[in-house]
């Protein structure tokens, strides 16, 4: 039987742009020619591909890969973009989430359309997404027949566009306002178009000079002031858009749209997934044109100064440390870009009482709370820095471990938190990672249906001796994955659950030594070369298993398929050094491959899983890539124990 585990290295992996061509040798980890696979009439979940369009999408130096544009990605993509808080991600898409499963706490009331009140903007935005018809008015509490609601209009000749604002407190206050033209862009465009019944939203975002009349009027009606409206594009009315501060329009401009109409279309430079037509320009540029996002979703570069996030989407630099992560490894709120540029106060402060300034009021700061809500719930991927690492092993112990580990570094006694021992039978021969709650995943190769046979250690340091903050705890049960093959270690991958505490609902003790890592949706999280870690007691360069817990830092390799050719199946990946320096090797088979995202959140990116030899040139090791089997992680243990944000 084939036994993979971890081979860890001193040297800092530096990835190769040799690839050697694989000449695969019969040993004892795997047969040189392993059984023709079994046909299989169901393949291993993974994310379904939007239906590929017949004809290549047009490309410049800015648009592309190919292969991305054909799969029609959008903002409901959430393999590339996190869902709202109103929605969930599920085999790929966003979908929409009962409203009683928004938060509740620290959120302001809304006024619907329906004059219904609703509890916060979460839940009136999900009911809009139920339904597919807008539902929000304004925030507020005085939601009666009586008090008006948020009205937008188009004018017919010059396309200006205007807001009436209803007033919570007083509705005789309610004001009809201009939109201001200094934020004004497609995205925004796209909402008020749609708002007004047009599917495919705006085909032009213009200003035009604006001259204030000097008599007359309708009193609740003021032309002298105007409003900065900021929409993603999500949005299905202007009342669910940022709406921030008033500025006199004077002889300033003021905003203007153009509802698309096919009929006057002038060619299609860029056609979106909603089969709008946009120019080319208009792609990779931060701003949804297209109303669904797919002219963002596929960029080799951004323009005008917008951000690209590693998965190829362009971000418009208003969301660069706003609060809320949109790439999904959360580069565009890291410290490089800590800067927060204010906004200004609103330049007639009497006028707070229509639209309140207050950011606990904003749509974004709804979204930051129900951001911070849905992380609240979850705790992984950080591991506990006030654990006191007490290196049980002298300077003369150390200095002659280390010499005889090849490139290998032992961790310290509490360093890696969601590292788990398998015992079987007295015997650890495996590991595996915890992922909270009461669930450890490891390989399927590990493990059998037989609970009674494992427990599992945590918190373990050295192989053969506890030490103060190990936890022992029996195995509930073991679910093996539906479609692994142990001839060709397809699909090598397990749950293990835990046995609860008598009379608890827990499975551990609180224990400051043990953290669980965070479990990826997307296989889009971390892209090739990056650096990542694997941790074990496997055996080291003279052939003996380790005696402390080791790691080593690993690159992501692409291109497995070229490496072990038909063997290489969906569900596998890459990682090492091509140079043969870092690799797995036998005794960490289930461990864990860490990789940390840009804000020092940990996931579980991959499994020891199998490889040709240890540490063999051109022979990097294979590794059960956990985000292929999210959907089915997700089934077995819940919502509660697989990933921030998208849940």
């Amino acid at each position: 039987m084939r036994s993979a585990s971890l081979f860890l290295v001193f040297l800092l992996v530096i990835y190769s742009e040799t690839v050697c061509q694989k000449h695969v040798e019969q040993t004892q980890k795997v047969p040189t020619k392993p059984p023709d696979p079994p046909v299989s009439t169901t393949e291993a979940p993974t994310t379904p591909e939007a239906p590929t369009t017949p004809e290549a999408p047009a490309m410049d130096e800015f648009l592309g890969p190919a292969e991305c544009l054909e799969k029609k990605f959008t903002r409901g993509s959430c393999f590339l973009v996190f869902c709202p808080p109103w929605q969930r991600c599920i085999e790929g898409q966003c979908s929409c989430k009962p409203p009683y499963l928004c938060p509740s706490v620290d959120v302001a009331p809304v006024c619907g359309r329906n004059n219904r009140k609703y509890r916060s903007y979460c839940q009136v935005m999900a009911a809009s997404c139920l339904t597919e018809e807008t539902a929000m008015s304004h925030f507020g509490e005085n939601c009666g027949e009586e008090n008006p609601t948020f009205k937008s209009s188009i004018d017919s000749l010059t396309g200006g566009v205007k807001v009436f604002l209803p007033n919570d407190k007083n509705p005789q206050d309610g004001q009809e306002l201009m939109v201001c033209s200094e934020t004004w862009n497609m995205a925004a465009a796209n909402v008020v178009c749609k708002e007004h019944g047009n599917r495919l939203g705006a085909m032009t975002a213009n200003s035009t000079i604006y001259t204030s009349p000097t008599n007359g009027g309708d009193s609740n009606t003021s032309l002298e002031r105007c409003l900065k409206v900021r929409c993603q594009g999500y949005e299905t009315s202007l009342a669910e858009c940022e709406i921030q501060t008033f500025h006199r329009t004077g002889e300033s401009s003021i905003a203007t749209v153009t509802c698309h109409d096919p009929a006057e279309g002038n060619g299609c430079g860029f056609k979106c997934a909603n089969d709008k037509c946009v120019s080319l320009s208009q792609t990779c540029d931060g701003v949804d044109h297209c109303g669904d996002r797919s002219d963002e979703m596929c960029c080799k570069q951004c323009r005008d100064g917008a951000f690209r996030c590693k998965t190829g989407v362009c971000l418009h630099p208003d969301a660069l440390a706003d609060g809320l992560i949109d790439c999904l490894d959360g580069e565009d709120e890291s410290e490089k870009f800590a800067f927060k540029k204010e906004e200004p106060e609103p330049e007639f402060p009497h006028l707070r009482k229509l639209v309140s300034s207050k950011e606990r009021y904003s749509p974004k700061e709804e979204m930051r709370a129900g951001r911070a809500h849905l992380e609240s719930q979850l705790y992984c991927g950080i591991a506990n820095s006030t654990t006191v690492d007490i290196d049980e092993v002298d300077v003369r112990e150390r200095a002659a471990r280390v010499k005889r580990v090849v490139g290998g570094v032992p961790a310290k006694p509490t360093q890696i938190q969601w590292q788990i021992a398998l015992v079987d039978r007295g015997k650890i021969d495996c590991g595996g990672a915890y992922i909270g709650g009461c669930w450890v995943i490891t390989a399927a190769h590990c493990v059998r249906p037989n609970p009674s046979s494992f427990s599992v250690k945590f918190s373990i340091w050295k192989k053969t001796r506890s030490q103060s903050t190990t936890d022992i705890v029996p195995v509930k049960d073991i679910r093996i994955h539906p479609r692994y093959n142990a001839a060709t270690y397809e699909n090598d991958i397990a749950l293990v659950q835990l046995k609860k505490l008598p009379f608890m609902e827990e499975c551990l003790e609180e224990n400051p030594a043990i953290s669980a890592v965070c479990v990826p949706w997307s296989n889009q999280l971390f892209q090739p070369n990056h650096t990542c870690s694997i941790s074990g007691w496997g055996r080291t360069a003279d052939g003996r298993g380790s005696k402390v817990l080791l790691w080593a830092n690993v690159s992501l390799i692409d291109g497995g398929q070229s490496f072990y050719g038909p063997r290489f199946k969906p569900g596998m990946m890459c990682a090492g050094d091509l140079d043969g320096s870092v690799d797995s090797c036998h005794g960490d088979s289930g461990g864990p491959l860490v990789c940390e995202d840009d804000l020092g959140v940990s996931y579980l990116w991959g499994i020891v899983s199998w490889g040709d030899d240890c540490g063999k040139p051109g022979s990097p090791g294979i590794y059960t890539q956990t985000a292929h089997y999210f959907e089915w992680i997700r089934l077995h243990t819940g919502w509660s124990a697989v990933t921030k944000f998208n849940s």
